[in-house]
Protein backbone atom coordinates (compact mmCIF):
# COMPACT_ATOMS: atom_id res chain seq x y z
CA UNK A 1 0.00 0.00 0.00
CA UNK A 2 1.32 3.45 -0.91
CA UNK A 3 1.34 6.35 1.51
CA UNK A 4 -1.96 7.75 0.25
CA UNK A 5 -3.74 5.04 -1.72
CA UNK A 6 -4.94 1.47 -1.18
CA UNK A 7 -5.53 -0.16 -4.55
CA UNK A 8 -5.69 -3.53 -6.26
CA UNK A 9 -3.47 -6.16 -4.66
CA UNK A 10 -2.43 -3.98 -1.71
CA UNK A 11 -2.62 -5.26 1.85
CA UNK A 12 -2.47 -3.87 5.35
CA UNK A 13 -4.44 -3.31 8.53
CA UNK A 14 -8.00 -2.01 8.68
CA UNK A 15 -9.75 -0.55 11.73
CA UNK A 16 -13.45 -1.15 12.27
CA UNK A 17 -15.18 2.25 12.46
CA UNK A 18 -18.85 1.25 12.71
CA UNK A 19 -21.20 -1.72 12.93
CA UNK A 20 -24.75 -1.25 11.60
CA UNK A 21 -27.60 -3.72 12.08
CA UNK A 22 -29.46 -4.05 8.77
CA UNK A 23 -31.86 -6.92 9.59
CA UNK A 24 -32.16 -9.49 12.36
CA UNK A 25 -29.29 -11.54 10.88
CA UNK A 26 -27.43 -9.04 8.68
CA UNK A 27 -24.89 -6.43 9.77
CA UNK A 28 -22.72 -3.92 7.92
CA UNK A 29 -19.12 -3.44 9.05
CA UNK A 30 -17.32 -0.23 8.08
CA UNK A 31 -13.50 -0.20 7.95
CA UNK A 32 -10.82 2.44 7.42
CA UNK A 33 -7.07 1.97 6.84
CA UNK A 34 -4.95 2.05 10.00
CA UNK A 35 -2.63 4.44 8.14
CA UNK A 36 -4.22 7.36 6.23
CA UNK A 37 -5.08 6.22 2.71
CA UNK A 38 -7.91 6.32 0.19
CA UNK A 39 -9.28 3.14 -1.36
CA UNK A 40 -9.24 2.64 -5.13
CA UNK A 41 -11.63 -0.01 -6.45
CA UNK A 42 -14.39 -0.69 -8.95
CA UNK A 43 -17.96 -1.10 -7.77
CA UNK A 44 -18.42 -4.85 -7.41
CA UNK A 45 -14.88 -5.78 -6.32
CA UNK A 46 -14.02 -7.54 -3.06
CA UNK A 47 -11.49 -7.63 -0.24
CA UNK A 48 -9.92 -10.75 1.30
CA UNK A 49 -9.92 -10.50 5.10
CA UNK A 50 -7.94 -12.44 7.67
CA UNK A 51 -10.09 -12.82 10.79
CA UNK A 52 -8.73 -14.08 14.15
CA UNK A 53 -11.36 -16.73 14.87
CA UNK A 54 -10.75 -18.89 17.94
CA UNK A 55 -7.02 -18.28 17.82
CA UNK A 56 -6.65 -19.08 14.13
CA UNK A 57 -6.40 -16.82 11.10
CA UNK A 58 -9.37 -17.54 8.82
CA UNK A 59 -9.51 -16.02 5.34
CA UNK A 60 -12.73 -14.87 3.73
CA UNK A 61 -13.62 -12.75 0.69
CA UNK A 62 -16.33 -10.12 1.10
CA UNK A 63 -17.65 -7.84 -1.61
CA UNK A 64 -17.45 -4.14 -0.89
CA UNK A 65 -20.94 -2.69 -0.42
CA UNK A 66 -19.84 0.93 -0.21
CA UNK A 67 -19.16 2.93 -3.40
CA UNK A 68 -15.74 3.91 -4.75
CA UNK A 69 -16.94 7.53 -4.64
CA UNK A 70 -16.49 7.41 -0.84
CA UNK A 71 -12.88 6.21 -0.71
CA UNK A 72 -12.05 6.96 2.94
CA UNK A 73 -13.77 3.76 4.12
CA UNK A 74 -15.02 0.43 2.84
CA UNK A 75 -18.09 -1.44 4.09
CA UNK A 76 -19.02 -5.12 3.92
CA UNK A 77 -22.50 -6.43 4.65
CA UNK A 78 -22.58 -9.93 6.14
CA UNK A 79 -25.44 -12.33 6.78
CA UNK A 80 -24.99 -14.52 9.84
CA UNK A 81 -25.05 -18.17 8.79
CA UNK A 82 -25.91 -20.66 11.55
CA UNK A 83 -23.09 -23.15 11.84
CA UNK A 84 -20.73 -20.92 9.90
CA UNK A 85 -17.18 -20.10 10.97
CA UNK A 86 -16.67 -16.41 10.21
CA UNK A 87 -20.09 -14.77 9.99
CA UNK A 88 -21.22 -15.75 13.53
CA UNK A 89 -17.87 -14.55 14.86
CA UNK A 90 -18.17 -11.24 13.03
CA UNK A 91 -21.68 -10.65 14.35
CA UNK A 92 -20.72 -11.52 17.91
CA UNK A 93 -17.18 -10.15 18.22
CA UNK A 94 -16.45 -7.36 15.74
CA UNK A 95 -16.64 -3.93 17.37
CA UNK A 96 -15.52 -0.40 16.43
CA UNK A 97 -11.81 -0.02 17.18
CA UNK A 98 -10.88 -3.64 16.40
CA UNK A 99 -8.28 -4.27 13.68
CA UNK A 100 -8.11 -6.90 10.93
CA UNK A 101 -5.76 -7.64 8.04
CA UNK A 102 -7.04 -7.36 4.49
CA UNK A 103 -5.83 -7.75 0.91
CA UNK A 104 -7.30 -6.28 -2.25
CA UNK A 105 -9.46 -4.92 -3.70
CA UNK A 106 -9.68 -7.51 -6.46
CA UNK A 107 -12.24 -9.12 -8.74
CA UNK A 108 -13.67 -8.74 -12.23
CA UNK A 109 -17.37 -8.54 -11.32
CA UNK A 110 -18.22 -4.91 -11.97
CA UNK A 111 -20.42 -2.73 -14.12
CA UNK A 112 -17.11 -1.43 -15.48
CA UNK A 113 -17.42 -4.42 -17.83
CA UNK A 114 -20.60 -2.81 -19.21
CA UNK A 115 -19.98 0.94 -18.82
CA UNK A 116 -22.81 1.97 -21.16
CA UNK A 117 -26.26 0.68 -21.98
CA UNK A 118 -29.16 -0.57 -19.94
CA UNK A 119 -28.70 -2.91 -16.96
CA UNK A 120 -30.61 -5.53 -15.02
CA UNK A 121 -29.27 -6.15 -11.51
CA UNK A 122 -30.35 -9.45 -9.93
CA UNK A 123 -29.62 -10.05 -6.26
CA UNK A 124 -30.76 -12.48 -3.58
CA UNK A 125 -30.10 -12.09 0.12
CA UNK A 126 -26.66 -10.64 0.85
CA UNK A 127 -25.96 -10.87 -2.89
CA UNK A 128 -27.34 -7.36 -2.97
CA UNK A 129 -24.01 -5.99 -1.62
CA UNK A 130 -22.03 -5.50 -4.87
CA UNK A 131 -25.18 -4.17 -6.52
CA UNK A 132 -25.49 -1.58 -3.74
CA UNK A 133 -21.94 -0.41 -4.46
CA UNK A 134 -22.96 0.10 -8.09
CA UNK A 135 -26.17 1.95 -7.20
CA UNK A 136 -24.58 4.10 -4.49
CA UNK A 137 -21.87 5.20 -6.89
CA UNK A 138 -24.48 5.98 -9.54
CA UNK A 139 -26.38 8.17 -7.07
CA UNK A 140 -23.21 9.96 -5.90
CA UNK A 141 -22.31 10.78 -9.51
CA UNK A 142 -25.85 11.64 -10.59
CA UNK A 143 -25.71 9.02 -13.34
CA UNK A 144 -28.82 8.92 -15.54
CA UNK A 145 -28.80 5.24 -16.50
CA UNK A 146 -31.66 2.84 -17.16
CA UNK A 147 -31.33 0.21 -14.40
CA UNK A 148 -33.81 -2.41 -13.20
CA UNK A 149 -33.04 -4.05 -9.85
CA UNK A 150 -34.87 -7.25 -8.88
CA UNK A 151 -34.11 -7.94 -5.22
CA UNK A 152 -35.19 -11.40 -3.98
CA UNK A 153 -35.67 -12.52 -0.37
CA UNK A 154 -37.53 -15.14 1.64
CA UNK A 155 -39.60 -12.68 3.69
CA UNK A 156 -40.16 -8.90 3.63
CA UNK A 157 -38.15 -8.66 6.87
CA UNK A 158 -35.17 -10.22 5.07
CA UNK A 159 -34.92 -7.45 2.47
CA UNK A 160 -31.60 -5.70 3.03
CA UNK A 161 -31.31 -1.94 2.39
CA UNK A 162 -35.07 -1.73 1.72
CA UNK A 163 -35.38 1.88 2.90
CA UNK A 164 -32.12 3.05 1.34
CA UNK A 165 -33.10 1.60 -2.01
CA UNK A 166 -36.29 3.64 -1.96
CA UNK A 167 -34.19 6.72 -1.25
CA UNK A 168 -31.75 5.91 -4.07
CA UNK A 169 -34.67 5.66 -6.49
CA UNK A 170 -35.50 9.30 -5.70
CA UNK A 171 -32.02 10.38 -6.80
CA UNK A 172 -31.83 8.07 -9.82
CA UNK A 173 -34.74 8.69 -12.22
CA UNK A 174 -33.65 5.76 -14.38
CA UNK A 175 -33.69 3.25 -11.51
CA UNK A 176 -36.64 0.89 -11.11
CA UNK A 177 -36.69 -1.37 -8.03
CA UNK A 178 -38.70 -4.58 -7.76
CA UNK A 179 -38.76 -6.63 -4.56
CA UNK A 180 -39.61 -10.31 -4.97
CA UNK A 181 -40.53 -12.24 -1.81
CA UNK A 182 -41.04 -16.00 -1.79
CA UNK A 183 -42.78 -16.20 1.62
CA UNK A 184 -44.84 -13.03 1.83
CA UNK A 185 -46.88 -11.92 4.81
CA UNK A 186 -50.51 -10.86 4.53
CA UNK A 187 -49.61 -7.17 4.35
CA UNK A 188 -47.06 -7.54 1.53
CA UNK A 189 -48.04 -5.52 -1.55
CA UNK A 190 -45.08 -6.42 -3.78
CA UNK A 191 -44.42 -9.38 -6.05
CA UNK A 192 -44.62 -12.86 -4.57
CA UNK A 193 -42.77 -16.01 -5.56
CA UNK A 194 -39.36 -16.80 -7.00
CA UNK A 195 -37.53 -15.51 -10.02
CA UNK A 196 -38.94 -17.08 -13.17
CA UNK A 197 -39.26 -16.45 -16.87
CA UNK A 198 -42.73 -15.03 -16.26
CA UNK A 199 -41.40 -12.57 -13.67
CA UNK A 200 -38.55 -11.43 -15.92
CA UNK A 201 -40.80 -10.96 -18.93
CA UNK A 202 -43.28 -9.00 -16.82
CA UNK A 203 -40.73 -6.76 -15.11
CA UNK A 204 -38.15 -6.41 -17.90
CA UNK A 205 -39.91 -6.74 -21.27
CA UNK A 206 -36.81 -5.32 -23.01
CA UNK A 207 -34.46 -7.85 -21.38
CA UNK A 208 -32.75 -8.68 -24.68
CA UNK A 209 -31.49 -5.08 -24.88
CA UNK A 210 -29.78 -5.17 -21.49
CA UNK A 211 -26.73 -6.57 -19.72
CA UNK A 212 -27.35 -8.62 -16.57
CA UNK A 213 -25.29 -8.53 -13.36
CA UNK A 214 -26.18 -11.19 -10.80
CA UNK A 215 -25.04 -12.07 -7.27
CA UNK A 216 -26.51 -14.53 -4.80
CA UNK A 217 -26.35 -18.12 -3.52
CA UNK A 218 -25.41 -20.99 -5.82
CA UNK A 219 -29.00 -22.17 -6.25
CA UNK A 220 -30.23 -18.69 -7.08
CA UNK A 221 -27.55 -18.11 -9.71
CA UNK A 222 -28.28 -21.50 -11.26
CA UNK A 223 -31.95 -20.52 -11.44
CA UNK A 224 -31.05 -17.20 -13.07
CA UNK A 225 -28.92 -18.89 -15.72
CA UNK A 226 -31.70 -21.35 -16.47
CA UNK A 227 -34.36 -18.65 -16.70
CA UNK A 228 -32.20 -16.53 -18.98
CA UNK A 229 -31.59 -19.57 -21.15
CA UNK A 230 -35.35 -20.09 -21.46
CA UNK A 231 -35.76 -16.56 -22.77
CA UNK A 232 -32.98 -16.95 -25.34
CA UNK A 233 -30.91 -14.26 -23.62
CA UNK A 234 -27.33 -13.89 -24.91
CA UNK A 235 -25.29 -15.19 -21.95
CA UNK A 236 -22.25 -13.31 -23.23
CA UNK A 237 -24.00 -10.31 -21.64
CA UNK A 238 -24.47 -12.09 -18.31
CA UNK A 239 -22.03 -11.54 -15.42
CA UNK A 240 -22.17 -13.15 -11.97
CA UNK A 241 -20.27 -13.07 -8.70
CA UNK A 242 -19.89 -15.85 -6.17
CA UNK A 243 -17.52 -17.16 -3.53
CA UNK A 244 -17.13 -20.74 -2.38
CA UNK A 245 -14.96 -21.52 0.61
CA UNK A 246 -14.67 -25.23 0.05
CA UNK A 247 -12.32 -26.75 -2.46
CA UNK A 248 -14.29 -27.63 -5.59
CA UNK A 249 -14.21 -31.10 -7.02
CA UNK A 250 -11.29 -31.44 -9.37
CA UNK A 251 -12.27 -30.91 -12.99
CA UNK A 252 -10.54 -33.13 -15.53
CA UNK A 253 -7.27 -31.52 -16.55
CA UNK A 254 -6.35 -30.90 -20.14
CA UNK A 255 -4.21 -33.62 -21.63
CA UNK A 256 -0.57 -32.90 -20.91
CA UNK A 257 2.53 -34.96 -21.36
CA UNK A 258 3.04 -37.18 -18.33
CA UNK A 259 -0.53 -36.70 -17.04
CA UNK A 260 -0.38 -40.12 -15.39
CA UNK A 261 2.75 -39.25 -13.40
CA UNK A 262 3.17 -38.02 -9.86
CA UNK A 263 5.50 -35.12 -9.21
CA UNK A 264 7.28 -33.90 -6.08
CA UNK A 265 6.21 -30.54 -4.66
CA UNK A 266 8.80 -29.11 -2.25
CA UNK A 267 8.08 -26.19 0.10
CA UNK A 268 11.33 -24.27 0.61
CA UNK A 269 10.55 -22.52 3.89
CA UNK A 270 8.74 -25.31 5.70
CA UNK A 271 10.97 -28.09 4.39
CA UNK A 272 7.93 -30.22 3.49
CA UNK A 273 7.61 -32.29 0.33
CA UNK A 274 4.45 -33.88 -1.03
CA UNK A 275 3.38 -35.85 -4.11
CA UNK A 276 0.99 -34.30 -6.61
CA UNK A 277 -0.50 -35.87 -9.74
CA UNK A 278 -0.55 -33.89 -12.96
CA UNK A 279 -4.35 -33.73 -12.84
CA UNK A 280 -4.54 -32.39 -9.26
CA UNK A 281 -4.07 -28.78 -8.18
CA UNK A 282 -1.16 -28.05 -5.87
CA UNK A 283 -3.53 -26.65 -3.23
CA UNK A 284 -5.71 -29.77 -3.25
CA UNK A 285 -2.67 -32.02 -2.94
CA UNK A 286 -1.21 -29.93 -0.10
CA UNK A 287 -4.45 -29.96 1.87
CA UNK A 288 -4.85 -33.71 1.31
CA UNK A 289 -1.37 -34.07 2.84
CA UNK A 290 -2.48 -32.11 5.91
CA UNK A 291 -0.86 -28.79 5.07
CA UNK A 292 -2.78 -25.62 6.02
CA UNK A 293 -2.03 -23.28 3.14
CA UNK A 294 -4.00 -20.03 2.87
CA UNK A 295 -6.83 -19.96 0.36
CA UNK A 296 -10.27 -18.45 0.11
CA UNK A 297 -12.24 -18.62 -3.13
CA UNK A 298 -10.49 -21.75 -4.53
CA UNK A 299 -11.41 -20.52 -8.01
CA UNK A 300 -8.37 -18.47 -9.02
CA UNK A 301 -10.21 -15.22 -8.30
CA UNK A 302 -9.25 -13.83 -4.90
CA UNK A 303 -5.45 -14.17 -5.06
CA UNK A 304 -5.14 -15.44 -1.48
CA UNK A 305 -3.01 -18.48 -2.41
CA UNK A 306 -0.39 -16.61 -4.46
CA UNK A 307 3.01 -18.25 -4.10
CA UNK A 308 6.41 -17.77 -5.69
CA UNK A 309 7.61 -20.63 -7.89
CA UNK A 310 11.26 -21.10 -7.03
CA UNK A 311 11.59 -23.70 -9.76
CA UNK A 312 9.36 -25.69 -12.06
CA UNK A 313 6.32 -24.90 -14.18
CA UNK A 314 2.56 -25.23 -13.71
CA UNK A 315 -0.56 -25.33 -15.84
CA UNK A 316 -2.49 -22.40 -14.28
CA UNK A 317 -6.06 -21.54 -15.31
CA UNK A 318 -7.06 -18.63 -13.13
CA UNK A 319 -10.15 -16.45 -12.90
CA UNK A 320 -8.51 -13.04 -12.74
CA UNK A 321 -6.89 -13.23 -9.31
CA UNK A 322 -3.37 -12.66 -10.60
CA UNK A 323 -1.84 -10.07 -12.90
CA UNK A 324 0.35 -10.82 -15.89
CA UNK A 325 3.34 -9.07 -14.39
CA UNK A 326 3.09 -11.37 -11.36
CA UNK A 327 2.95 -14.40 -13.62
CA UNK A 328 6.02 -13.07 -15.42
CA UNK A 329 7.76 -12.91 -12.02
CA UNK A 330 7.09 -16.61 -11.39
CA UNK A 331 4.10 -16.24 -9.07
CA UNK A 332 1.25 -18.75 -9.23
CA UNK A 333 -2.17 -19.34 -7.68
CA UNK A 334 -1.98 -22.77 -6.08
CA UNK A 335 -5.74 -23.37 -6.19
CA UNK A 336 -5.77 -23.48 -9.98
CA UNK A 337 -2.22 -24.65 -10.76
CA UNK A 338 -1.38 -28.21 -11.75
CA UNK A 339 2.28 -29.30 -11.90
CA UNK A 340 4.00 -29.91 -15.20
CA UNK A 341 6.97 -31.41 -13.36
CA UNK A 342 8.67 -31.28 -9.96
CA UNK A 343 8.14 -27.94 -8.18
CA UNK A 344 9.86 -25.92 -5.47
CA UNK A 345 7.62 -23.31 -3.85
CA UNK A 346 8.58 -20.41 -1.60
CA UNK A 347 6.42 -21.52 1.27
Amino acid sequence: MSADAWGEGDDGTLICRAVVEETADVKTFVFAPAEPARFRFDAGQFLTFSFPVEGESVLRCYTIASPPTRPETVAITVKRKPGGVVSPWLHAAMRPGMSVSATGPMGVFSDAAVPVGKLVLLGAGSGITPLMSILRRAADLGMDRDIVLIDSAHRPADLIFHEELALLARFLPGLRIVHLVSHATSGWAGLRGRLSRQVLELVVPDLAERAVLCCGPDGYRATVRGVLGETGFDLARYHEESFSFDLPEEAPAAAVEGADRSFTISFARSGRSIACDADTTVLAAARAAGMRLPFSCAKGVCGTCKTKLVSGQVDMRHGGGIRQREIDQGIALLCCSRPLGDLVLDW
